[in-house]
């Protein structure tokens, strides 16, 4: 199928005929799933039917006794349940009456069209532009709004002189919100790939600097491994790439790993690689037999943005010492290889990058730096990759251990500690 027109297909999946699909696929019974979901036998199989179409594949055989899935089907319904279990856990985090019973209960009433409004509203910050990037009127957006909330009985919305905006809790459901549907774009995605008429996509988030080094030489392979598969690379701060791993924008964040992550995220570390102070070649501190840290301090620097490991280690190197002036924050290396090279200036870069860099810049002897960076992956700690992100993270790793020169592969280093 077409991208554009796979994604109308997908939009057009009521939350009804997950709910059906799921019950049939746990319950292994049309009859049982009518019973469970308060509907008619052939209210079930015709929903059925017309879920089927959407997702263009047949999902479920049935037999004398029973109504099973088939192997197509067994794929998409691990999606639809991851769909429905967040769904319903996002709605008891929120704070809906009646804990997780009264949870499912709201679940069951939400439509597709109310959630979607919400995703948009957070998304873009206000209703007008919701409305015109979904296609709607504003008045049936705001309708939309309000129905949603009737069904969860609790406002999602509070008025100021801009307009009405979502409050703090609300933001927090729409992105969770968010995720539930990116289960089943995946799950219609991996079906389509299983049945050889689709491309799949991955979104990847490079980290300054060595991240995008690092995606550089893996993409190559990568793309003649699975010639099929989509990659969107998202540049940018690490601070802004971590929060969209958070709402779901990218699927995993390639790179230097932050110090620590916020909740529901995880670090996955591949390698380290040591920072050096580097400067120009010819720099006059190059000369030196010892460099101290007024040395340091008596020079421009260049640093990394607010959160990323590359500030984090520049001001613990500075710390309880007159700090360098820093006039310029960035992670952009053609600026700092300019900046550097026309000047005396100073900079922190790995073992990695460094050795991926042409001549022109020398590291200082000075150190070591503490502490020392991790490369790896940032991912969310509840994600079920697709086959898709599974052969790129593998072939990440293969990358990492066995081609990376200024790396030091985690599985090396405790060989080395033993």
């Amino acid at each position: 199928m077409h991208e554009k027109s796979d994604q109308i297909q997908i939009e057009a999946i009521s939350f009804k005929q997950l709910k059906l699909f799921e019950s049939i696929g746990r319950l292994n019974s049309v009859r049982r799933a009518s019973e469970d979901c308060n509907l008619s036998q052939p209210a079930v199989t015709q929903a059925l039917a017309k879920f089927e179409a959407l997702v263009g594949a047949r999902l479920v055989e049935r037999r004398a006794s029973g109504s099973y899935l088939n192997p197509a089907g067994e794929l998409l319904y691990r999606r639809v349940a991851r769909f429905t279990e967040r769904l319903e856990s996002a709605l008891f985090q929120f704070g809906v009456e009646g804990a997780m019973p009264g949870a499912k209960i709201v679940a069951n009433r939400l439509l597709r069209s109310q959630v979607r409004a919400l995703i948009a509203i957070v998304d873009l910050g206000s209703f007008q532009a919701a409305a015109d990037a979904l296609g709607l009127s504003l008045a049936t957006l705001q309708r939309a709004a309000r129905d949603l909330e009737g069904n969860l009985r609790k406002s999602l919305f509070y008025r100021t002189a801009a307009g009405a905006l979502p409050t703090i809790e609300a933001i927090q459901l729409g992105q969770q919100l968010k995720l539930c549907l990116q289960e089943i774009e995946w799950g219609v995605q991996e079906l389509h790939e299983a049945l050889g008429d689709g491309a799949a996509q991955i979104t990847v988030g490079a980290m300054p600097l060595g991240g995008n080094v690092l995606l550089a030489s893996v993409l190559d392979r990568f793309l003649r491994q699975e010639p099929r598969v989509q990659v969107v690379v998202r540049n940018e701060g690490a601070f802004e790439l971590i929060r969209r791993l958070g709402v779901g924008d990218v699927d995993l964040v390639v790179g230097l790993l932050p110090g620590k992550v916020e909740p529901g995220l995880t670090r996955t570390p591949l390698a380290s690689t040591p920072y050096s102070i580097v400067a120009r070649e010819g720099h006059p501190l190059l000369s030196r037999s010892a460099i101290t840290l007024d040395d340091l301090a008596d020079h421009e620097w260049l640093v990394g943005g607010p959160g990323s490991s590359r500030r984090a280690c520049f001001d613990q190197l500075f710390a309880g010492h007159r700090p360098a002036w820093a006039p310029v924050a960035t992670s952009a290396l053609p600026v700092i290889r300019h900046l550097i090279e026309r000047s005396d200036r100073l900079t922190l870069m790995t073992s990695y990058e460094i050795a991926q860099e042409p001549p022109g810049l020398a590291r200082l002897d000075y150190g070591p730096i503490r502490p020392t960076p991790e490369i790896g992956v940032t991912m969310r700690d509840d994600w079920l990759p697709t086959r898709a992100h599974a052969a790129f993270l593998d072939l990440l790793r293969e990358t990492v251990c066995n081609e990376m020169p200024g790396l030091l592969p985690m599985q090396e280093q405790s060989r080395r500690a033993a």
